[in-house]
Protein backbone atom coordinates (compact mmCIF):
# COMPACT_ATOMS: atom_id res chain seq x y z
CA UNK A 1 0.00 0.00 0.00
CA UNK A 2 2.78 2.38 0.95
CA UNK A 3 4.55 1.55 -2.30
CA UNK A 4 1.45 2.50 -4.31
CA UNK A 5 1.07 5.77 -2.39
CA UNK A 6 4.70 6.62 -3.10
CA UNK A 7 4.20 5.98 -6.80
CA UNK A 8 1.09 8.15 -6.90
CA UNK A 9 2.83 10.89 -4.93
CA UNK A 10 5.80 10.82 -7.30
CA UNK A 11 3.50 11.00 -10.33
CA UNK A 12 1.60 13.96 -8.86
CA UNK A 13 4.91 15.71 -8.09
CA UNK A 14 6.09 15.19 -11.66
CA UNK A 15 2.79 16.54 -13.01
CA UNK A 16 2.93 19.63 -10.79
CA UNK A 17 6.57 20.20 -11.78
CA UNK A 18 5.70 19.91 -15.47
CA UNK A 19 2.77 22.30 -15.03
CA UNK A 20 4.96 24.79 -13.16
CA UNK A 21 7.69 24.66 -15.81
CA UNK A 22 5.20 24.97 -18.67
CA UNK A 23 3.39 27.92 -17.13
CA UNK A 24 6.70 29.63 -16.34
CA UNK A 25 7.92 29.20 -19.89
CA UNK A 26 4.66 30.60 -21.25
CA UNK A 27 4.53 33.56 -18.87
CA UNK A 28 8.20 34.47 -18.93
CA UNK A 29 9.69 33.38 -22.23
CA UNK A 30 6.75 33.25 -24.63
CA UNK A 31 4.64 36.17 -23.42
CA UNK A 32 5.74 38.56 -26.17
CA UNK A 33 5.16 35.98 -28.89
CA UNK A 34 1.69 35.21 -27.54
CA UNK A 35 0.82 38.89 -27.33
CA UNK A 36 1.89 39.36 -30.94
CA UNK A 37 0.00 36.28 -32.22
CA UNK A 38 -2.98 37.46 -34.26
CA UNK A 39 -5.01 34.44 -33.06
CA UNK A 40 -4.78 35.60 -29.44
CA UNK A 41 -8.02 37.58 -29.31
CA UNK A 42 -7.71 38.25 -25.58
CA UNK A 43 -4.34 39.89 -26.18
CA UNK A 44 -5.80 41.86 -29.08
CA UNK A 45 -8.68 43.06 -26.89
CA UNK A 46 -6.14 44.05 -24.24
CA UNK A 47 -4.18 46.00 -26.85
CA UNK A 48 -7.33 47.93 -27.77
CA UNK A 49 -7.56 48.98 -24.13
CA UNK A 50 -4.26 50.82 -24.69
CA UNK A 51 -4.20 53.91 -26.84
CA UNK A 52 -2.08 52.82 -29.79
CA UNK A 53 0.69 55.17 -30.91
CA UNK A 54 0.35 57.52 -33.85
CA UNK A 55 1.99 57.18 -37.24
CA UNK A 56 3.36 60.48 -38.54
CA UNK A 57 4.95 61.63 -41.80
CA UNK A 58 8.31 63.38 -41.94
CA UNK A 59 7.02 66.83 -40.94
CA UNK A 60 5.32 65.44 -37.82
CA UNK A 61 1.75 65.42 -39.17
CA UNK A 62 -0.23 62.46 -37.84
CA UNK A 63 -1.72 60.25 -40.56
CA UNK A 64 -2.88 57.48 -38.18
CA UNK A 65 -4.39 58.10 -34.74
CA UNK A 66 -6.35 56.19 -32.10
CA UNK A 67 -9.42 58.16 -30.98
CA UNK A 68 -11.69 56.79 -28.27
CA UNK A 69 -14.32 54.28 -29.29
CA UNK A 70 -17.81 53.70 -27.89
CA UNK A 71 -17.54 49.89 -27.89
CA UNK A 72 -15.68 47.26 -25.84
CA UNK A 73 -12.42 47.85 -27.72
CA UNK A 74 -12.15 51.37 -26.19
CA UNK A 75 -10.12 52.81 -29.08
CA UNK A 76 -10.58 53.06 -32.84
CA UNK A 77 -7.83 53.26 -35.45
CA UNK A 78 -8.30 56.27 -37.72
CA UNK A 79 -6.41 56.59 -41.02
CA UNK A 80 -6.25 60.12 -42.40
CA UNK A 81 -6.25 60.00 -46.20
CA UNK A 82 -6.13 56.24 -45.88
CA UNK A 83 -5.87 55.41 -49.59
CA UNK A 84 -2.95 57.80 -50.05
CA UNK A 85 -0.82 56.09 -47.41
CA UNK A 86 -2.20 52.52 -47.43
CA UNK A 87 0.93 51.00 -49.02
CA UNK A 88 2.98 52.39 -46.13
CA UNK A 89 0.74 52.19 -43.06
CA UNK A 90 -1.02 48.92 -43.86
CA UNK A 91 -3.91 48.27 -41.47
CA UNK A 92 -4.68 47.13 -37.92
CA UNK A 93 -7.91 45.43 -36.90
CA UNK A 94 -9.34 43.19 -34.16
CA UNK A 95 -8.99 40.00 -36.22
CA UNK A 96 -6.03 39.05 -38.38
CA UNK A 97 -2.40 40.09 -38.60
CA UNK A 98 -1.57 43.79 -39.00
CA UNK A 99 0.29 44.79 -42.15
CA UNK A 100 2.59 47.58 -43.30
CA UNK A 101 4.15 49.73 -40.57
CA UNK A 102 1.25 48.67 -38.33
CA UNK A 103 2.59 45.12 -38.50
CA UNK A 104 6.32 45.74 -38.75
CA UNK A 105 6.36 47.97 -35.65
CA UNK A 106 3.34 46.50 -33.92
CA UNK A 107 4.99 46.05 -30.51
CA UNK A 108 6.22 49.66 -30.42
CA UNK A 109 2.85 51.08 -31.47
CA UNK A 110 1.06 48.84 -28.97
CA UNK A 111 3.46 49.73 -26.15
CA UNK A 112 4.46 46.09 -25.59
CA UNK A 113 8.03 46.25 -26.93
CA UNK A 114 10.77 45.26 -24.51
CA UNK A 115 12.35 48.72 -24.74
CA UNK A 116 9.07 50.24 -23.46
CA UNK A 117 9.38 48.44 -20.09
CA UNK A 118 10.35 51.67 -18.28
CA UNK A 119 7.27 53.42 -19.65
CA UNK A 120 5.04 50.63 -18.36
CA UNK A 121 6.72 50.75 -14.93
CA UNK A 122 6.22 54.53 -14.74
CA UNK A 123 2.55 54.11 -15.64
CA UNK A 124 2.11 51.69 -12.72
CA UNK A 125 3.77 54.10 -10.30
CA UNK A 126 1.91 57.20 -11.47
CA UNK A 127 -1.41 55.58 -12.29
CA UNK A 128 -1.23 56.98 -15.82
CA UNK A 129 -3.09 55.11 -18.53
CA UNK A 130 -0.74 53.13 -20.79
CA UNK A 131 -0.12 54.38 -24.33
CA UNK A 132 1.88 53.08 -27.24
CA UNK A 133 4.90 54.71 -28.83
CA UNK A 134 4.49 56.70 -32.03
CA UNK A 135 6.41 56.23 -35.27
CA UNK A 136 7.60 59.09 -37.46
CA UNK A 137 8.19 58.08 -41.09
CA UNK A 138 10.56 59.36 -43.75
CA UNK A 139 7.61 59.85 -46.11
CA UNK A 140 7.27 63.39 -47.43
CA UNK A 141 3.57 64.26 -47.66
CA UNK A 142 3.94 66.44 -50.78
CA UNK A 143 6.00 63.84 -52.64
CA UNK A 144 3.63 61.05 -51.64
CA UNK A 145 0.67 63.06 -52.94
CA UNK A 146 2.49 63.85 -56.19
CA UNK A 147 3.27 60.16 -56.74
CA UNK A 148 -0.29 59.11 -55.93
CA UNK A 149 -1.80 61.71 -58.26
CA UNK A 150 0.69 61.09 -61.06
CA UNK A 151 -0.01 57.34 -61.08
CA UNK A 152 -3.70 58.16 -61.49
CA UNK A 153 -5.89 55.17 -62.31
CA UNK A 154 -3.00 53.05 -63.54
CA UNK A 155 -2.21 49.71 -61.94
CA UNK A 156 1.32 49.92 -60.66
CA UNK A 157 3.63 51.52 -58.11
CA UNK A 158 6.01 54.40 -57.46
CA UNK A 159 8.99 54.53 -55.10
CA UNK A 160 11.08 57.64 -54.42
CA UNK A 161 14.31 57.49 -52.41
CA UNK A 162 16.81 60.00 -51.12
CA UNK A 163 19.93 58.39 -52.66
CA UNK A 164 22.17 60.02 -50.04
CA UNK A 165 20.47 58.40 -47.04
CA UNK A 166 18.12 55.69 -48.33
CA UNK A 167 15.11 57.50 -46.85
CA UNK A 168 11.87 56.51 -48.60
CA UNK A 169 10.25 59.79 -49.64
CA UNK A 170 7.21 58.19 -51.30
CA UNK A 171 5.76 54.73 -51.70
CA UNK A 172 2.52 54.31 -53.63
CA UNK A 173 0.76 51.19 -54.86
CA UNK A 174 -2.40 51.12 -56.97
CA UNK A 175 -5.15 50.13 -56.90
CA UNK A 176 -5.18 51.28 -53.29
CA UNK A 177 -7.68 50.67 -50.49
CA UNK A 178 -9.08 52.41 -47.44
CA UNK A 179 -7.56 50.92 -44.22
CA UNK A 180 -10.45 52.42 -42.23
CA UNK A 181 -12.79 49.82 -43.72
CA UNK A 182 -10.63 46.93 -42.47
CA UNK A 183 -10.02 48.63 -39.11
CA UNK A 184 -13.76 48.84 -38.43
CA UNK A 185 -14.53 46.80 -35.30
CA UNK A 186 -17.85 45.49 -36.60
CA UNK A 187 -17.38 45.06 -40.35
CA UNK A 188 -13.60 44.90 -40.75
CA UNK A 189 -13.55 41.17 -41.50
CA UNK A 190 -16.13 41.53 -44.27
CA UNK A 191 -14.19 44.45 -45.74
CA UNK A 192 -10.99 42.41 -45.71
CA UNK A 193 -12.64 39.44 -47.43
CA UNK A 194 -14.11 41.73 -50.06
CA UNK A 195 -10.78 43.45 -50.76
CA UNK A 196 -8.83 40.19 -50.71
CA UNK A 197 -10.83 38.84 -53.64
CA UNK A 198 -11.20 42.13 -55.52
CA UNK A 199 -9.84 42.43 -59.06
CA UNK A 200 -6.55 44.26 -59.18
CA UNK A 201 -5.55 42.89 -55.74
CA UNK A 202 -5.43 46.20 -53.85
CA UNK A 203 -4.04 44.58 -50.68
CA UNK A 204 -0.76 43.76 -52.46
CA UNK A 205 1.93 46.39 -52.03
CA UNK A 206 3.23 46.47 -55.59
CA UNK A 207 6.14 48.68 -54.58
CA UNK A 208 7.84 45.92 -52.58
CA UNK A 209 5.92 42.67 -53.15
CA UNK A 210 5.12 42.55 -56.86
CA UNK A 211 7.76 41.19 -59.25
CA UNK A 212 7.76 42.19 -62.92
CA UNK A 213 10.28 41.78 -65.74
CA UNK A 214 12.37 44.97 -65.49
CA UNK A 215 12.88 45.31 -69.23
CA UNK A 216 15.41 47.89 -70.32
CA UNK A 217 15.84 49.38 -66.84
CA UNK A 218 18.07 46.33 -66.27
CA UNK A 219 20.46 47.69 -68.90
CA UNK A 220 21.82 49.93 -66.13
CA UNK A 221 22.97 46.76 -64.37
CA UNK A 222 24.38 45.27 -67.59
CA UNK A 223 26.28 48.44 -68.49
CA UNK A 224 27.64 48.60 -64.94
CA UNK A 225 28.78 44.97 -65.21
CA UNK A 226 30.67 45.70 -68.41
CA UNK A 227 32.40 48.81 -67.11
CA UNK A 228 33.32 47.17 -63.79
CA UNK A 229 35.23 44.40 -65.59
CA UNK A 230 37.68 46.96 -66.93
CA UNK A 231 37.50 45.29 -70.34
CA UNK A 232 34.85 47.65 -71.70
CA UNK A 233 34.37 51.39 -71.94
CA UNK A 234 31.29 53.46 -72.82
CA UNK A 235 32.53 53.65 -76.41
CA UNK A 236 33.08 49.87 -76.77
CA UNK A 237 31.31 48.78 -79.96
CA UNK A 238 28.97 45.89 -80.77
CA UNK A 239 27.34 44.88 -84.07
CA UNK A 240 24.00 46.60 -84.62
CA UNK A 241 21.93 44.72 -87.23
CA UNK A 242 18.19 45.30 -87.62
CA UNK A 243 17.47 41.85 -86.20
CA UNK A 244 19.44 39.21 -84.31
CA UNK A 245 18.83 35.48 -83.94
CA UNK A 246 19.69 34.26 -80.45
CA UNK A 247 22.42 31.59 -80.49
CA UNK A 248 21.19 28.01 -80.76
CA UNK A 249 17.58 29.09 -81.29
CA UNK A 250 15.23 30.39 -83.93
CA UNK A 251 14.20 33.30 -81.71
CA UNK A 252 14.70 36.65 -83.39
CA UNK A 253 15.01 39.85 -81.35
CA UNK A 254 14.84 43.44 -82.49
CA UNK A 255 15.41 46.87 -81.06
CA UNK A 256 12.41 48.86 -79.85
CA UNK A 257 11.49 50.30 -83.23
CA UNK A 258 12.81 47.43 -85.35
CA UNK A 259 15.73 49.46 -86.64
CA UNK A 260 19.49 49.46 -86.26
CA UNK A 261 20.90 51.14 -83.15
CA UNK A 262 22.23 54.54 -84.18
CA UNK A 263 23.54 55.34 -87.63
CA UNK A 264 26.27 52.78 -88.32
CA UNK A 265 26.71 49.01 -88.50
CA UNK A 266 27.94 49.03 -84.90
CA UNK A 267 26.77 50.79 -81.75
CA UNK A 268 28.61 51.68 -78.56
CA UNK A 269 27.41 50.76 -75.07
CA UNK A 270 26.76 54.49 -74.57
CA UNK A 271 24.52 54.71 -77.63
CA UNK A 272 22.79 51.42 -76.86
CA UNK A 273 21.78 52.60 -73.40
CA UNK A 274 20.86 56.09 -74.57
CA UNK A 275 18.55 54.72 -77.30
CA UNK A 276 17.64 51.57 -75.34
CA UNK A 277 18.75 49.08 -78.00
CA UNK A 278 18.29 45.38 -77.24
CA UNK A 279 20.60 43.79 -79.82
CA UNK A 280 23.91 45.33 -78.65
CA UNK A 281 23.00 44.53 -75.04
CA UNK A 282 22.14 40.93 -75.96
CA UNK A 283 25.62 40.52 -77.45
CA UNK A 284 27.18 42.30 -74.50
CA UNK A 285 25.39 39.90 -72.15
CA UNK A 286 26.76 36.88 -73.99
CA UNK A 287 30.27 38.35 -73.87
CA UNK A 288 29.99 39.00 -70.12
CA UNK A 289 28.32 35.71 -69.19
CA UNK A 290 25.51 35.08 -66.72
CA UNK A 291 27.82 34.72 -63.70
CA UNK A 292 29.12 38.27 -64.09
CA UNK A 293 25.62 39.69 -64.61
CA UNK A 294 24.27 37.76 -61.63
CA UNK A 295 27.11 38.92 -59.36
CA UNK A 296 26.58 42.55 -60.34
CA UNK A 297 22.80 42.30 -59.89
CA UNK A 298 23.32 40.88 -56.40
CA UNK A 299 25.61 43.79 -55.52
CA UNK A 300 22.71 46.10 -56.35
CA UNK A 301 20.42 44.02 -54.08
CA UNK A 302 18.91 41.34 -56.31
CA UNK A 303 18.26 38.12 -54.40
CA UNK A 304 18.87 39.76 -51.02
CA UNK A 305 16.51 39.70 -48.03
CA UNK A 306 15.65 43.26 -47.05
CA UNK A 307 13.56 44.90 -44.33
CA UNK A 308 12.75 48.60 -44.51
CA UNK A 309 11.28 47.56 -41.87
CA UNK A 310 8.52 46.19 -44.13
CA UNK A 311 9.71 42.88 -45.56
CA UNK A 312 10.61 43.19 -49.24
CA UNK A 313 10.21 40.38 -51.76
CA UNK A 314 13.69 39.71 -53.19
CA UNK A 315 14.18 40.59 -56.85
CA UNK A 316 15.46 37.86 -59.13
CA UNK A 317 18.25 37.32 -61.61
CA UNK A 318 17.75 33.70 -62.78
CA UNK A 319 19.96 31.00 -61.23
CA UNK A 320 22.77 29.27 -63.09
CA UNK A 321 23.32 27.71 -65.46
CA UNK A 322 22.01 29.83 -68.32
CA UNK A 323 22.71 29.17 -71.96
CA UNK A 324 23.90 32.02 -74.22
CA UNK A 325 20.39 32.75 -75.55
CA UNK A 326 18.97 33.03 -72.04
CA UNK A 327 21.88 35.17 -70.90
CA UNK A 328 21.40 37.47 -73.87
CA UNK A 329 17.78 38.06 -72.91
CA UNK A 330 18.58 38.72 -69.24
CA UNK A 331 21.00 41.47 -70.29
CA UNK A 332 18.07 43.58 -71.48
CA UNK A 333 15.74 42.64 -68.63
CA UNK A 334 13.80 39.73 -70.10
CA UNK A 335 13.81 35.91 -69.79
CA UNK A 336 13.37 35.29 -66.02
CA UNK A 337 14.60 38.65 -64.67
CA UNK A 338 12.09 39.92 -62.10
CA UNK A 339 12.23 43.05 -59.96
CA UNK A 340 10.25 45.20 -57.56
CA UNK A 341 10.05 48.97 -58.07
CA UNK A 342 12.03 49.40 -54.84
CA UNK A 343 14.88 47.33 -56.28
CA UNK A 344 14.98 49.34 -59.48
CA UNK A 345 14.95 52.56 -57.44
CA UNK A 346 17.91 51.17 -55.47
CA UNK A 347 19.87 50.64 -58.71
CA UNK A 348 19.34 54.27 -59.74
CA UNK A 349 20.05 55.49 -56.21
CA UNK A 350 23.42 53.71 -56.13
CA UNK A 351 24.42 55.25 -59.46
CA UNK A 352 23.24 58.67 -58.23
CA UNK A 353 25.20 58.28 -54.99
CA UNK A 354 28.48 57.73 -56.84
CA UNK A 355 28.39 53.98 -56.45
CA UNK A 356 27.32 53.77 -52.80
CA UNK A 357 24.07 51.93 -52.08
CA UNK A 358 22.23 53.08 -48.95
CA UNK A 359 19.70 50.83 -47.24
CA UNK A 360 16.13 51.99 -47.95
CA UNK A 361 14.33 52.97 -44.77
CA UNK A 362 10.78 54.10 -44.01
CA UNK A 363 11.24 55.05 -40.35
CA UNK A 364 12.82 58.28 -39.20
CA UNK A 365 12.36 57.79 -35.46
CA UNK A 366 10.28 56.15 -32.73
CA UNK A 367 8.70 58.59 -30.27
CA UNK A 368 7.64 58.06 -26.68
CA UNK A 369 3.93 58.45 -25.80
CA UNK A 370 4.69 62.10 -25.04
CA UNK A 371 6.18 62.39 -28.57
CA UNK A 372 9.71 62.82 -27.22
CA UNK A 373 12.39 61.12 -29.38
CA UNK A 374 13.03 57.59 -28.15
CA UNK A 375 15.17 56.05 -30.89
CA UNK A 376 16.59 57.50 -34.09
CA UNK A 377 17.40 55.61 -37.29
CA UNK A 378 20.72 56.44 -38.93
CA UNK A 379 21.60 55.98 -42.60
CA UNK A 380 23.19 52.61 -43.32
CA UNK A 381 25.31 51.72 -46.34
CA UNK A 382 24.52 48.32 -47.84
CA UNK A 383 27.53 48.23 -50.11
CA UNK A 384 29.38 49.73 -53.06
CA UNK A 385 27.98 48.02 -56.17
CA UNK A 386 30.14 50.06 -58.57
CA UNK A 387 33.11 52.38 -58.46
CA UNK A 388 32.68 56.15 -58.57
CA UNK A 389 34.10 56.13 -62.10
CA UNK A 390 31.54 53.57 -63.30
CA UNK A 391 28.75 55.53 -61.62
CA UNK A 392 29.83 58.69 -63.44
CA UNK A 393 29.96 56.89 -66.80
CA UNK A 394 26.52 55.29 -66.35
CA UNK A 395 25.14 58.64 -65.19
CA UNK A 396 26.33 60.23 -68.43
CA UNK A 397 24.53 57.52 -70.43
CA UNK A 398 21.31 57.96 -68.45
CA UNK A 399 21.50 61.74 -68.81
CA UNK A 400 21.86 61.37 -72.58
CA UNK A 401 18.81 59.09 -72.58
CA UNK A 402 16.72 61.88 -71.03
CA UNK A 403 18.29 64.68 -73.06
CA UNK A 404 17.87 63.14 -76.51
CA UNK A 405 17.30 59.41 -76.21
CA UNK A 406 14.58 56.98 -75.15
CA UNK A 407 13.55 58.80 -71.93
CA UNK A 408 12.86 62.33 -73.14
CA UNK A 409 9.51 62.59 -71.34
CA UNK A 410 11.40 62.73 -68.05
CA UNK A 411 13.00 66.08 -68.92
CA UNK A 412 12.57 68.90 -66.40
CA UNK A 413 13.20 72.43 -67.61
CA UNK A 414 16.34 73.88 -66.06
CA UNK A 415 17.30 70.60 -64.36
CA UNK A 416 19.70 67.88 -65.51
CA UNK A 417 17.93 64.53 -65.21
CA UNK A 418 19.34 61.02 -65.61
CA UNK A 419 16.91 58.27 -66.50
CA UNK A 420 16.13 54.99 -68.18
CA UNK A 421 12.85 53.64 -69.50
CA UNK A 422 11.73 50.05 -69.90
CA UNK A 423 9.07 48.30 -71.95
CA UNK A 424 8.99 44.68 -70.82
CA UNK A 425 7.28 41.83 -72.64
CA UNK A 426 5.16 39.38 -70.65
CA UNK A 427 4.00 36.98 -73.34
CA UNK A 428 3.10 36.76 -77.00
CA UNK A 429 -0.22 38.58 -76.66
CA UNK A 430 0.00 40.02 -73.14
CA UNK A 431 0.21 43.76 -72.43
CA UNK A 432 3.66 45.15 -71.74
CA UNK A 433 4.96 46.25 -68.33
CA UNK A 434 6.13 49.88 -68.51
CA UNK A 435 8.98 51.32 -66.46
CA UNK A 436 10.91 54.46 -65.72
CA UNK A 437 13.78 54.96 -63.29
CA UNK A 438 16.10 57.90 -62.80
CA UNK A 439 17.37 60.66 -60.55
CA UNK A 440 17.82 64.43 -60.34
CA UNK A 441 19.60 66.78 -60.33
CA UNK A 442 22.56 65.01 -61.91
CA UNK A 443 25.13 67.24 -60.17
CA UNK A 444 23.60 66.87 -56.70
CA UNK A 445 20.99 64.06 -56.68
CA UNK A 446 18.18 64.60 -54.20
CA UNK A 447 15.80 61.91 -55.43
CA UNK A 448 15.93 58.57 -57.20
CA UNK A 449 12.65 57.22 -58.48
CA UNK A 450 11.22 54.05 -59.99
CA UNK A 451 7.82 53.76 -61.66
CA UNK A 452 6.12 50.60 -62.88
CA UNK A 453 2.84 50.56 -64.77
CA UNK A 454 1.31 47.14 -65.27
CA UNK A 455 -1.15 45.93 -67.89
CA UNK A 456 0.37 48.08 -70.61
CA UNK A 457 -1.01 51.22 -69.06
CA UNK A 458 -4.32 50.27 -70.69
CA UNK A 459 -2.64 50.38 -74.11
CA UNK A 460 -1.86 46.67 -74.46
CA UNK A 461 1.28 46.33 -76.57
CA UNK A 462 1.04 49.89 -77.89
CA UNK A 463 2.28 51.52 -74.70
CA UNK A 464 5.95 52.08 -73.91
CA UNK A 465 7.92 53.36 -70.96
CA UNK A 466 8.66 56.84 -72.25
CA UNK A 467 5.01 57.45 -73.09
CA UNK A 468 3.43 56.29 -69.82
CA UNK A 469 5.96 55.79 -67.01
CA UNK A 470 8.48 58.59 -67.66
CA UNK A 471 5.97 61.47 -67.17
CA UNK A 472 5.00 59.94 -63.82
CA UNK A 473 8.62 59.81 -62.73
CA UNK A 474 9.12 63.41 -63.86
CA UNK A 475 6.24 64.66 -61.70
CA UNK A 476 7.59 62.87 -58.64
CA UNK A 477 11.08 64.28 -59.13
CA UNK A 478 9.62 67.75 -59.62
CA UNK A 479 7.77 67.45 -56.32
CA UNK A 480 11.04 66.71 -54.50
CA UNK A 481 12.89 69.57 -56.19
CA UNK A 482 10.12 72.04 -55.29
CA UNK A 483 10.33 71.34 -51.53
Amino acid sequence: MNRELKRISALVLVMFTALFVASSVIQVFQSQNLEADARNQRARADQYSIQRGQILVSDGTAIVTSPRSDDSFQFDRDYKEGRLYAAVTGYYNPIGSPTGIEGALNSQLAGTASDRLLDRFQNILTGAKPRGASVQLTIDAAVQKAAYDALGDQRGAVVALDPRTGAVLAMVSKPSFDPNAIADHADGVKAYERLKDQAGKPLINRAIDSLNPPGSTFKIVSASTALETGRYKPDSMFPSPRSYTLPGTSTVIQNAVGEACGTGPKASIFTALKLSCNIPFAQLGIALGDDALRTQAEKFGFGQQLSIPLKVTPSVYPPAPLDPAQTAQTAFGQYDDRATPLQIAMVSAAIANRGRLMKPNLVQKVLSPSLAPSSQFSPEQLGTPVSEKTAEQVTAMMKASVDSGAATNARIEGVEVAGKTGTAQNGTNDPYTLWFTGFAPVSDPQVAVAVVVENGGGLGQSGFGNLVAAPIGRQVMEAVLKR
